[in-house]
């Protein structure tokens, strides 16, 4: 493996452990040259996983891309990037669940919400104005509205009437 800082080719692993729950080994590394220390992860591969966009075009799933919208989302909040990771985990794993190699962006766009939801409110709201593409302030203050509805069901230990009370209204 190449150095990033000096381009050498030796290094040495200092610490090996399973990663993306088991799906991953996440490898710390040592320059043999300069001493810098690195982090390199080995993955199965396999075949690709790729996403519909709404205008019907078709891309290839690009984790970084996944993670790079919820850091947006989460910024100057409180949500560590430990947590964003462990979200852009779980979504792969319900990505991979399905077993289908071609995901709508909608499904993808749905579990970042479903998870975004869980961990902070802002993040959600922020996420969901871009998603949902909100054309005014009326559909924007909807949302917040349910977001508000839902928490304070979920303080009650009601989500499930709340969860009832939604599906009757679909």
């Amino acid at each position: 493996m190449r150095c990033p800082t000096c381009d050498h080719i030796e290094d040495r692993v200092v610490d090996s452990r399973l990663s993306r729950g088991g799906r991953a080994i996440r490898r710390r590394r040592e320059c043999i040259a300069c001493g810098q220390r690195f982090t390199t992860y080995e993955l199965v591969e396999k075949e690709p996983l790729t996403v519909r966009k709404t205008s019907s075009a078709i891309e290839a799933y690009d984790r970084n891309k996944l993670l790079r919208s919820i850091r947006i989302a989460c910024a100057k909040r409180p949500v560590s990037l430990t947590e964003i990771e462990n979200m852009v985990d779980a979504i792969e794993e319900a990505l991979e669940a399905t077993d289908a190699r071609e995901v709508s962006s909608q499904a993808v766009g749905e579990l970042v919400m479903r998870h975004l939801q869980g961990a902070d409110h802002v993040a959600y709201v922020r996420f969901a104005s871009v998603y949902r593409n909100f054309q005014d302030t009326t559909e924007f203050m909807e949302e917040v509205r349910e977001l508000v509805t839902r928490a304070r069901y979920q303080a009650r230990g009601q989500q499930e009437l709340f969860d009832a009370k939604d599906e009757a209204s679909e």
